[in-house]
């Protein structure tokens, strides 16, 4: 009887022994899991912030790509634009090269003087011709004024004309008028210059310094406010093509040096 109840009481002892060992294996295996969840959690949050940061990021490429692409098509307008103004400076330098400046450089009459008006006379009537239609052209007269002057009071006594174009035409008359059908008119605009020289007799005048052309000239077709003014707007022109250019480099340079800076920040 004693052997009996030995036995079943190991029985029992042995039952709640086993049975608080699988209580702790349970435990043990639902923390395990537990811990397993709140990994899995925390590392589907990391990948929600990398898709997420991922988003912004090629947000902001695009945004930069965008830029870039609408930034580029006017850089090339302005380059565009810039080079067309040099080129456009350059055609009229060559244009002014080839007449104004030609023409001023080929004149002789380069010093300013002031002449005394001796004699003014019309001398005889000169024929000149008109258009008066399609391979149609008459024939006018005007009168010739001839004006003799003394230059800055030397005694030297010279002929004067209007300007170099008057001289070319005719070396003889101070002015000839545009050849007109109605002579009479020319004849009283040639009048009143007349008067108008011997009321002023003292006027300014350009001649030749080195005395090769005995006739002085009123006023020069070219003088140097002429040539001035015929220069600048060129030189404006070529300056703001420049400007423009170096304006457009200039901020290309500006933007690849804040692209590299940004890259070495991040």
């Amino acid at each position: 009887m004693k052997l009996a109840i030995i036995h079943r009481s190991f029985q029992q002892s042995f039952r709640s022994t086993s049975a608080s060992k699988g209580g702790r294996g349970s435990s043990g295996k639902m923390f395990f899991v537990a811990g397993a969840k709140n990994t899995a959690r925390s590392g589907g949050g990391n990948e929600r912030n990398r898709s997420i940061y991922q988003k912004f990021r090629e947000v902001d490429l695009l945004d930069k790509k965008k830029t870039v692409t609408a930034l580029k098509p006017g850089e090339d307008r302005a380059i565009f634009l810039g080079l067309g103004m040099i080129l456009s400076s350059v055609m009229m330098y060559f244009v002014l090269g080839i007449t104004i400046l030609r023409s001023y450089a080929d004149s002789v009459w380069t010093e300013e003087g002031v002449c005394v008006v001796l004699n003014s006379t019309v001398t005889a009537d000169m024929n000149c011709s008109y258009n008066c239609g399609s391979e149609c052209w008459r024939v006018s007269k005007y009168p010739c004024l001839q004006v003799y002057v003394s230059v800055n009071n030397t005694g030297r006594v010279s002929r004067l004309s209007h300007n170099e174009e008057t001289q070319d035409t005719s070396s003889e008359c101070f002015y000839v008028p545009r050849c007109q059908k109605d002579s009479v008119a020319m004849h009283v605009m040639i009048m009143n210059i007349s008067e108008r020289l011997k009321v002023n007799q003292q006027v300014s005048c350009y001649y030749d310094p080195s005395e090769q052309q005995e006739s002085v000239l009123l006023t020069r077709l070219y003088d140097h406010s002429v040539v001035f003014h015929s220069l600048l707007w060129p030189s404006c022109m070529l300056t703001g093509g420049a400007l423009i250019i170096v304006m457009v480099k200039l901020t290309q340079y500006l933007s690849r040096l804040c692209e590299e800076i940004g890259k070495i920040k991040r």
